[in-house]
């Protein structure tokens, strides 16, 4: 039950651990592919889900601080203690094949197994994606076995008093023996699945085109940099808004590519047919006005509203409340738009359309090792 129990709290847990490392990982998907590979996805969200259930395996479950005390023994020094106790205590004959289903309920073995069981997708994991060789493999394995063993023997990190389970130098073995028969199973079914270099080629490929997560993404990286931006300007000048908008938006892409930093972290820049300059001024003024000048005077006006009519509070809280539906709504629809068609009204006004440039930094950096070649 202790099992069964620990798998369905890291169940629960892993949406939450999920939402926080998502920003993170598209960032650095756009940043180095251009684009967010399904596959890869997968593997590495099951990962974090494995990770979360190990670990819980191992801490869950929490006994209440007060009935933990000092143990007599807290660790286990002696290697392959294992072996003694399955000869010991289970009731495993080799000649008599009546106890062989017994002995697999015995603790004596289900618990070496499971030890052994709980690493072998670690190993898998390593040696697929991660593309490390059996010394890591087998190096970083024994690091997380020991990793589990300090969490039990400090009482988790010293929350609780005393150890409440044992530092057992088998673990570490087993663990470590899990985690290298994870690689070689992993031998035996990795050609039936694409190669690490093979995703990232694929990611790169789709990366080509910008997305409409891309866009979105790009809109508000762009946006956090220029409110950090603005911030700090604020410091020294009342103007630190117009300032911010003129430097973010305009000067740095007109000389660096159409790319604002944003657009050079996630490989993406602007194109324009024509007069350039006009039309990136134009079009981030319009932008701006669209996305925050407009917004801003809609909730200054509704501010006002409520104090000239001396509203009662119920009054003013549906106003304010209606106010920021409205807001979400407005932005939540152009994000729509985006995801699903690429393009918003603006991008056909001004003639804009977004082009990646992760493949061309790739395909100059192929030139030159031509050359050089």
């Amino acid at each position: 039950m202790g099992y069964i129990e620990a798998i369905k709290t890291a169940v629960v847990i892993f949406p939450f651990i999920a939402f926080l490392f998502t920003l993170p990982f598209i960032l650095h998907q756009y940043h180095k592919y251009g684009a967010i590979h399904k596959f890869r996805t997968l593997i590495i969200y099951s990962f974090i889900l494995y990770m979360i259930t190990i670990y819980f395996l191992v801490i869950l479950p929490l006994p209440a601080i007060e009935t933990v005390t000092k143990p007599e023994k807290i660790m286990n020094l002696i290697p392959f203690s294992f072996v003694d106790d399955f000869i010991n205590k289970s009731s495993f004959i080799i000649n008599d094949p009546n106890t062989y289903l017994k002995t697999l309920t015995s603790s004596s073995f289900y618990v070496a197994a499971f030890n052994i069981l709980m690493t072998i997708p670690f190993g898998m994991y390593l040696r697929y994606y991660f593309k490390c060789s059996l010394k890591k493999v087998f190096f970083f394995s024994f690091c997380l076995s020991l990793f589990f063993e300090l969490t039990q023997l400090t009482g988790l990190y010293f929350i609780y008093p005393y150890p409440y389970r044992l530092f057992d130098v088998d673990d570490l073995i087993l663990n470590t023996l899990g985690g290298v028969l994870g690689y070689f199973i992993m031998g035996l079914v990795d050609n039936f699945l694409p190669t690490r270099d093979e995703i990232d080629r694929q990611a790169k490929e789709i990366g080509k085109t910008v997305s409409g997560l891309r866009r979105v993404v790009l809109f508000f990286l762009d946006m956090f940099i220029f409110v950090i931006f603005t911030i700090l300007l604020s410091i020294f000048t009342k103007k630190a808004v117009y300032i911010s908008f003129v430097v973010y938006y305009i000067l740095i892409p007109y000389f660096k590519n159409n790319q604002t930093l944003g657009g050079m972290f996630l490989n993406v820049r602007l194109e324009f047919p024509n007069k350039r300059l006009i039309r990136l001024i134009f079009r981030s003024i319009f932008i701006f006005l669209y996305y925050f000048v407009l917004i801003y005077f809609l909730i200054i006006g509704s501010i006002f509203i409520v104090n000239y009519l001396n509203l009662n509070t119920f009054i003013s809280f549906i106003l304010y409340f209606l106010i920021l539906l409205g807001i979400f709504t407005f932005y939540l629809t152009n994000i729509i738009i985006i995801l699903k068609y690429k393009k918003i009204f603006y991008d056909k006004l001004f003639k804009t359309t977004y082009e990646s440039t992760i493949l061309i930094e790739e395909e100059i950096h192929d030139e030159f090792e031509g050359e050089e070649k």
